[in-house]
């Protein structure tokens, strides 16, 4: 192996996301060694659609990853956010509510009012949060963790305390349909995760996050106005989650008060930091963090696939991330790359260099 070979292999082995991926290899290998077909993606014939377990993963990954570039953006201002998964419940609940008062099965109205009713109450609740934070300067833990028992409290008033099923084709499509033969849900995530990920990076906005979640007071001198960014990253975590919500009920038409969204706010932090992203704030990563929403959908099928029990599923969930995350260290990655400490350096002549007492001679 040449030097930019050599080079370019390190380089791959020290991004954090790295390991992600390589995660995600081993679990399908491990169900493809348990199932040989376990890959393999057909066609539907009757509606061209294509069907397989990569395709139920890629459908799976599709609200966490939502969640994931929400938590990335606050995160990288120095802040969490634990209200996601309550915001979720909040945009089924009012979605299927309207709906289910609505009446009309095929309305593509009704749809879109859904819709927007659920997105516009959801970016309502995330600013809400991002005023905490940053207007009345309670600690973003706190504040969300607030917003997180208020939520289900409100999705409880919305729905009577009753889980509630409406009916309408449009609404439905969006988490059950296809389009160029993979499911809608999938391909609106990539399209919003390319779209963010554009926005942030092709603009000065990346580095005012980062700036801000470095060191607030220098990049307020700086001229960075953290305030009105930290409420606009809250707000978009508040719409990303809502959009998670609506994908999350609109598959079966019903809304869970006390399921729909819970703990989702663990994975999605989990994925932010398998992507790599600093929960500190300042550094952070939307790709890596898609890996890490892909890898957290695929260790949830496999888990369901290999029969774990659901009293040992979060143990066998924390194995895995524990393997990744001790592979992400810089001092196991040193050792993958045979950096150890200690082993002498090779010259350019491929010997090792003089002992100190001879070059001092």
């Amino acid at each position: 192996m040449n030097d930019r070979a050599r080079s370019w292999v390190g380089g791959l082995v020290r991004r954090q996301y790295f390991w992600g991926i390589v995660a995600i290899l081993v679990l399908l290998l491990l169900n493809t060694i348990r199932k040989p077909d376990y890959l393999a993606v057909t066609i539907n014939p009757s509606t061209g659609n294509l069907a397989g377990n990569i395709i139920d993963i890629l459908r799976a990954s599709a609200p966490i990853l939502m969640i994931a570039v929400g938590m990335v953006l606050v995160i990288a201002t120095g802040g969490i956010d634990l209200s996601v998964g309550s915001v979720m419940v909040v945009a089924g609940a009012v979605s299927m509510e309207f709906l289910a008062a609505a009446g009309d099965s095929s309305s593509v109205g009704g749809m879109l009012g859904a819709l927007g009713l659920a997105l516009v109450l959801s970016g309502v609740l995330g600013a809400v949060s991002g005023v905490l934070v940053s207007v009345v300067g309670l600690q973003p833990f706190i504040s969300t963790l607030v917003m997180m028992l208020a939520g289900r409290g409100v999705a409880k008033v919305i729905t009577s305390g009753q889980n509630t099923t409406a009916s309408n084709d449009p609404f439905r499509w969006i988490a059950n349909g296809y389009l160029i033969g993979l499911p809608v849900v999938f391909l609106i995530a990539i399209a919003i995760v390319v779209l963010v990920s554009l926005v942030v990076r092709r603009s000065a906005l990346g580095l005012m996050l980062e700036a801000i979640g470095i060191n607030p007071r220098a990049s307020r001198m700086a001229g960075v106005k953290p305030r009105g960014l930290i409420i606009a990253v809250y707000t978009i975590s508040g719409v990303l989650a809502g959009i998670a919500g609506v994908f999350a009920v609109s598959s079966a038409m019903t809304v869970d008060v006390s399921r729909t969204g819970y703990q989702i706010e663990l994975d999605a932090i989990l994925a932010v930091v398998i992507g790599g992203t600093a929960l500190a704030g300042g550094k952070f990563s939307l790709g890596g963090a898609a890996v890490g929403a892909m890898l957290i959908a695929t260790l949830d099928k496999t888990v369901v696939f290999l029969g774990v029990s659901s009293s040992a599923t979060p143990a066998f969930k924390a194995a895995v991330i524990i393997v990744i995350c001790l592979l992400q260290s810089k001092r196991v990655r040193a050792l993958v790359t045979r950096r150890r400490a200690g082993k002498p350096m090779r010259n350019e002549a491929g010997s090792a260099p003089a002992p100190k007492e001879e070059v001092a001679a």
